[in-house]
This record gives structure tokens, sequence and C-alpha cells, in this order.
């Protein structure tokens, strides 16, 4: 018995495994799902339809707004407590991280740059927190164990920036 048509089926099905890798990479498409935040983004984590970037320098609020929106992204928003234990997670209460909660524009009305509710939305205040003390607190940061704490917007943190993931 002849073994000529077996290796003969298997290099053309090995070249054709390589021609079909070829054109996936070229594409791109094979990299979503190693790098689903894009191949370009490695240092962003990928969360239930989203990528959240840690920063790894500190700054005040306003500056970190702009870092994330130089990043095509924002400042996070938390929807609810799969993102907070996600965030929570990542961070492992080593760092404090800035979040897109602020009350800027009216002391007491928190609200989320992008619009979201929050009344009606996902908090996880530490206890006692809001409180203003010194009447300056008017951002919000992720701190120790992920519970949200407000310190003044001048204060140096880490921060979060998210976005949705490339179409």
């Amino acid at each position: 018995r002849s073994f000529f048509p077996v290796y003969l089926l298997l290099a053309l099905s090995l070249l054709l495994t390589l021609i079909l890798f070829g054109v996936s990479l070229s594409k791109g498409t094979m990299f979503l799902g190693v790098f689903p935040c894009g191949p370009e983004s490695r240092e962003w984590r990928y969360f239930n339809g989203k990528c959240y970037y840690f920063s790894l320098q500190e700054m005040e609020w306003d500056k970190a707004k702009e870092q994330c929106k130089e990043l095509h992204s924002q400042l996070v928003v938390i929807n609810n407590l799969a993102e907070q234990n996600f965030l929570a997670y990542r961070m492992q209460g080593r760092e404090r991280y800035w979040l897109g909660l602020t009350d800027l524009n009216t002391e007491g009305k928190w609200e989320w740059i992008d619009g979201t509710d929050y009344m009606n939305g996902f908090t996880f205040w530490k206890k006692g927190e809001p409180n203003d003390s010194g009447t300056h607190e008017d951002c919000a940061h992720l701190w120790t164990l992920g519970e949200w704490n407000d310190v003044y917007c001048t204060y140096k943190c880490h921060y979060i920036c998210e976005k949705p993931v490339p179409a």
C-alpha cells in the first residue's frame, strides 16, 4: 500500500491552514480573540464588552479626564456590581483610581461624566461617604477594597479609562 495519497492530503491541509492563518493575520481578525481591545492596545484589559486602561501615572482629576480623551476613551463609569468587582480585583487594593464621577457642577449632586443616571444607578460608596470633608471633595475615586470615596479634585490619583471594544 502507498502512503502517498495520505501524505498529499496532509500536505494540502497544512497548506490550506497556513493560507487561512495568513489571511486572518492580514485582516487582523485573529488578534480579536487574543486582544479584544485591538492588537495595538495590549495594555488595555477587556471585561464584558468594554476595554479598561489602568494608568501607571498619578494626576489630578481634570488631567486624568483629558488623558482618557487622548486615548479615545473616558474616565470609567461603573454601571453594576460585576463591573465594580472587576475593577476592584484589578486594582487589588494597592492604589487609588479616579472615576468619572463628580459633583463639581452642583455640590451634593453627583453626576457621571457620560450622563449615566446617578440617582437610579449603581453606587458603592465607602460607609460615611460622600462627606465633602473640608467642603472641597468634588471628585470620586476607588479606594481600598474598591469602595468609592470623595476627595478634592487636585489630589493625585491613578485613573481608569474605559472605551467600547473596537468594531
